[in-house]
C-alpha cells in the first residue's frame, strides 16, 4: 500500500530545518510550537522512522531526515507550482512590499519567502522605512502592500498592541531619565516625549538615531530606555516601573494599493495573518 506524505507536514519539516529550531519555524508556518511538535510526530509515524535527534538544545537530522529533506523540497515545489498553474495567480512583475523595521526583522521573512516560492518569476522588492514614508509611497503607487504602525483607532488595524518601555530598571530610578529615540517622524518618539512631559518626568536624550538596530544596541548596552512594542526585544520582558508614565496603544496596519493583482491580494492576506500573531 502506497504511503501518502501530507504536504503540510513536509512544509513544517522543511521549515524546522531551514530555521534551525521549532520555535523559529513557527514564524514560517504559523502554528504553535506544540502543534508543530505534534506534526513532526505524525510525520515520523507516517514514515516509520525518526527524522530528528537532539544534540543539546539543537535539533539534528537523522540519516532518514537527511534522505527525506531534498525530496520534501521537490514535493513542495511541485505542489506550489501546480497550485499556481491551476489558479492562474502567478505574478510576473515585481512585488513591491513596504515594512517598518520592526516587522522586517521578525516573522515576515517567512511570509516573503513563501510568496517567492509561489511566484518564482517575480522580483520581490522590499522597502524598509518609517510608516509615513511607506504610506506616501503606497499613495504614489510605488508600493503594492505595506505593513506599518498606525493609530490605535485605525479601522484598517490588523492588531492593536500596547507601547511598552524597554531598558534596565536601574535607569528608571535616575532623577533624569536617559532616553533613546528614533529621528522624527516617529510615532514612538512622539509618544515617549508626550508621556514624559505630561508626567513632568525630567529626561535627557542620550541617543537619537534613524536606525532601529542602533536603538536596540543602546538599550541592550544599558545606555538608555526607549518606548516600542514587545517586538523590539522579544527575549526580554518590558521594563516595569512606577517612575515611568503609562504609554498609549499602537496598531499594526496593513494596506494594499487600490487595484492589487490577485497574487498581491494573497500576499496581503498572508501578511495580515502574520501580523495577528506578532
Amino acid at each position: 500500500m502506497v504511503t501518502n506524505l501530507p504536504t503540510e507536514l513536509l512544509r513544517s519539516f522543511v521549515a524546522i530545518v531551514d530555521s534551525g529550531s521549532m520555535l523559529r519555524a513557527t514564524e514560517r508556518v504559523f502554528v504553535t510550537q506544540s502543534a508543530l511538535s505534534l506534526q513532526m510526530k505524525r510525520l515520523e509515524e507516517t514514515v516509520l522512522t525518526p527524522l530528528f535527534h537532539r544534540e543539546g538544545r539543537r535539533l539534528v537530522l537523522t540519516p532518514a531526515g537527511q534522505t527525506l529533506l531534498p525530496r520534501a523540497r521537490e514535493i513542495l515545489a511541485l505542489n506550489d507550482r501546480a497550485v499556481v498553474a491551476l489558479t492562474g495567480d502567478a505574478l510576473a512583475g515585481p512585488a513591491r512590499v513596504g515594512l517598518v523595521q520592526d516587522f522586517a526583522e521578525t516573522l515576515l521573512s517567512g511570509v516573503l519567502a513563501r510568496f517567492a516560492q509561489l511566484n518564482p518569476d517575480t522580483q520581490l522588492q522590499v522597502r524598509v522605512a518609517g510608516s509615513p514614508e511607506l504610506l506616501g509611497l503606497l499613495e504614489a503607487d510605488r508600493l503594492d502592500v505595506v505593513l506599518c504602525m498606525g493609530a490605535a483607532d485605525d479601522p484598517r488595524a490588523a492588531r492593536v498592541v500596547p507601547m511598552v518601555w524597554h531598558g534596565e530598571s536601574v535607569l528608571a530610578e535616575n532623577d533624569v531619565l536617559p532616553i533613546a529615540i528614533l529621528e522624527s517622524p516617529c510615532r514612538f518618539r512622539d509618544a515617549t516625549l508626550a508621556a514624559l512631559e505630561r508626567d513632568g518626568r525630567p529626561y535627557r536624550v542620550a541617543l537619537e538615531t534613524p536606525s532601529l538596530s542602533a536603538l536596540r544596541a543602546a538599550v541592550q548596552a544599558g545606555l538608555a530606555v526607549t518606548c516600542r512594542t514587545a517586538l523590539f526585544l522579544p527575549e526580554r520582558a518590558p521594563l516595569a516601573s512606577n517612575r515611568l508614565p503609562p504609554l498609549p496603544e499602537v496598531a499594526y496596519v496593513q494596506r494594499l494599493n487600490d487595484t492589487p493583482h490577485a497574487a498581491i491580494a494573497k500576499l496581503g492576506q498572508l501578511i495580515h495573518a502574520a501580523a495577528l500573531d506578532l
